[in-house]
C-alpha cells in the first residue's frame, strides 16, 4: 500500500487522521499517544512510517517530541465555525473598511503539509494565494491560502473575496475548523506588517470542507496581535 501511485504516502494518510482525531476531540490536548512501536503493532505498519507522521505532525507544532519521553499532544484553543465569512465580510461587520495588496498568486506541487491538510496526492497542483489583508488601509495581517487547482483553476480569478470565487464556481465551503495560536514576528513579516520584530502574532489556521467532505480551503493568517481581537459569541 505504501508504494501505490494513486495514493498519498501512507505516513501523510497517517498523519492526516492523527489530525482529524485531534480536531474533533478523539484525542485531546496535552494527552501522550502510545509508542512508535505499539501505534506500529496496532496499525500493522511499519515504525518508519509512524515515525515519519509524528515527525510531521511535530513539525506543524501538533505533537511535542523528546527523545527518551512520550510524545505529547500539544493542547490548542479551537474554535469550530458557526459562521464560514471570509476576512472582508469579517472587517465590515466589525465597522471597518477592508483590503489587500497581493504578495503573489501562483500554482504549484502541493508541500507535504498542504497535502496532509487538503488530502491531496503529492503530484495535485494547488493555487497559492498570499497577500497583506489591511484594515482602514493599515496593514493586519498576513494571509496564506491554499486551494486545490482541481477546485480553483488560477489564483488569477481571486480579485478580493476568495470565498465569493469560490461560491461562484459551485464550490463554496458548507463547514470548517480552525485552530488559533500565538507566535512573534520574523523580521519579514514585521516589515509587511509595519511593526517591530518580535511583536505579538494571533495565528489562525483554517480548513474548510465541500458538501461533498473534500477539502476546499487551507488558509494561514498571521495577525498583529496588537491591533486583532478574536471575539466569538457564548451561547448559555
Amino acid at each position: 500500500m505504501e508504494n501505490a501511485s494513486t495514493e498519498r504516502p501512507l505516513y501523510q494518510r497517517l498523519a492526516s487522521a492523527l489530525l482529524d482525531a485531534m480536531t474533533v476531540g478523539r484525542i485531546a490536548g496535552g494527552q501522550a499517544l502510545p509508542s512508535e512501536r505499539r501505534l506500529s503493532g496496532e496499525l500493522g505498519i511499519s515504525r518508519v512510517t509512524v515515525r515519519r507522521a509524528l515527525d510531521l505532525l511535530a513539525r506543524e507544532g501538533r505533537l511535542q517530541r523528546q527523545q527518551g519521553a512520550q510524545t505529547q499532544i500539544i493542547p490548542r484553543v479551537q474554535k469550530t465555525l458557526s459562521n464560514l465569512t471570509g476576512f472582508s465580510e469579517e472587517l465590515q461587520a466589525r465597522g471597518s473598511r477592508p483590503g489587500h495588496r497581493w504578495i503573489s498568486r501562483q500554482s504549484g506541487l502541493p508541500t507535504p503539509s498542504e497535502a496532509m491538510f487538503l488530502g491531496l496526492l503529492s503530484n495535485d497542483p494547488v493555487v497559492r494565494l498570499v497577500r497583506i489583508r489591511m484594515a482602514d488601509g493599515r496593514p493586519l495581517a498576513i494571509e496564506r491560502a491554499t486551494v486545490p487547482q482541481a477546485i480553483l483553476p488560477s489564483g488569477e480569478l481571486v480579485e478580493d473575496s476568495l470565498y465569493a470565487t469560490l461560491r461562484a464556481l459551485g464550490c463554496g465551503p458548507v463547514r470548517g475548523a480552525q485552530r488559533i495560536r500565538a507566535g512573534l514576528m520574523s523580521p519579514v513579516e514585521a516589515e509587511f506588517l509595519e511593526a517591530e520584530a518580535g511583536a505579538s502574532l494571533l495565528i489562525i489556521e483554517r480548513r474548510c470542507y465541500l458538501a461533498d467532505g473534500r477539502a476546499v480551503e487551507y488558509t494561514e493568517t498571521r495577525y498583529n496581535g496588537a491591533l486583532y481581537d478574536f471575539l466569538t459569541d457564548l451561547g448559555s
